[in-house]
Protein backbone atom coordinates (compact mmCIF):
# COMPACT_ATOMS: atom_id res chain seq x y z
CA UNK A 1 0.00 0.00 0.00
CA UNK A 2 1.14 3.81 -1.09
CA UNK A 3 1.24 5.92 1.87
CA UNK A 4 -0.63 6.42 5.04
CA UNK A 5 -4.16 4.85 5.20
CA UNK A 6 -6.72 7.93 4.97
CA UNK A 7 -9.88 5.52 6.72
CA UNK A 8 -11.07 6.34 9.92
CA UNK A 9 -11.17 3.08 12.16
CA UNK A 10 -13.49 5.21 14.28
CA UNK A 11 -16.87 5.82 14.13
CA UNK A 12 -17.63 9.96 13.61
CA UNK A 13 -20.58 11.24 15.70
CA UNK A 14 -23.34 11.67 13.74
CA UNK A 15 -23.75 15.19 13.66
CA UNK A 16 -20.38 15.44 11.94
CA UNK A 17 -21.56 12.95 9.49
CA UNK A 18 -24.81 15.01 8.70
CA UNK A 19 -23.03 18.24 8.59
CA UNK A 20 -23.37 20.32 5.17
CA UNK A 21 -26.06 18.36 3.90
CA UNK A 22 -29.33 19.77 2.73
CA UNK A 23 -32.74 20.12 3.80
CA UNK A 24 -33.92 17.59 1.52
CA UNK A 25 -31.14 15.04 2.59
CA UNK A 26 -31.71 15.31 5.80
CA UNK A 27 -35.81 14.79 5.92
CA UNK A 28 -34.78 11.91 3.41
CA UNK A 29 -31.74 10.42 6.04
CA UNK A 30 -34.64 11.00 9.03
CA UNK A 31 -36.94 8.65 6.76
CA UNK A 32 -34.93 6.02 5.80
CA UNK A 33 -33.43 5.65 9.33
CA UNK A 34 -36.91 4.44 10.33
CA UNK A 35 -36.97 1.38 7.73
CA UNK A 36 -33.13 0.60 8.81
CA UNK A 37 -30.73 2.02 6.66
CA UNK A 38 -27.54 4.01 8.43
CA UNK A 39 -25.59 6.41 7.25
CA UNK A 40 -22.09 4.65 7.17
CA UNK A 41 -19.92 7.67 5.97
CA UNK A 42 -20.32 10.84 3.42
CA UNK A 43 -17.49 11.68 0.81
CA UNK A 44 -16.80 15.24 0.56
CA UNK A 45 -15.28 15.96 -3.09
CA UNK A 46 -13.37 19.14 -3.37
CA UNK A 47 -15.71 21.90 -4.85
CA UNK A 48 -18.71 19.52 -5.24
CA UNK A 49 -21.82 18.70 -2.84
CA UNK A 50 -21.30 16.17 -0.32
CA UNK A 51 -21.56 12.47 -1.31
CA UNK A 52 -23.88 10.92 1.52
CA UNK A 53 -23.66 6.90 1.62
CA UNK A 54 -26.25 5.11 3.37
CA UNK A 55 -26.45 1.24 3.77
CA UNK A 56 -29.10 -1.41 4.54
CA UNK A 57 -29.39 -3.31 7.54
CA UNK A 58 -27.81 -6.32 6.14
CA UNK A 59 -24.70 -4.34 5.11
CA UNK A 60 -24.94 -5.43 1.74
CA UNK A 61 -26.77 -3.00 -0.04
CA UNK A 62 -26.06 0.59 -0.59
CA UNK A 63 -26.98 3.89 -1.82
CA UNK A 64 -26.56 7.52 -2.83
CA UNK A 65 -28.62 10.05 -1.36
CA UNK A 66 -28.50 13.14 -3.52
CA UNK A 67 -28.81 16.65 -2.84
CA UNK A 68 -32.78 16.96 -3.68
CA UNK A 69 -33.31 14.02 -1.51
CA UNK A 70 -33.86 10.81 -4.07
CA UNK A 71 -32.08 7.78 -4.08
CA UNK A 72 -29.50 6.54 -6.67
CA UNK A 73 -29.71 3.29 -6.23
CA UNK A 74 -27.16 1.95 -8.64
CA UNK A 75 -24.40 4.95 -7.94
CA UNK A 76 -21.10 4.44 -9.76
CA UNK A 77 -19.11 4.39 -5.99
CA UNK A 78 -16.05 1.13 -5.44
CA UNK A 79 -16.44 0.13 -1.62
CA UNK A 80 -13.67 -1.28 -0.21
CA UNK A 81 -13.79 -3.36 2.33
Amino acid sequence: MYGRERRQSGDLDDETLRAGLSPAQLNALETLEHFGWTLRFVRRPMFRDPVPVLFARDGKRFVVLQADGTLDEAPDLVIRD
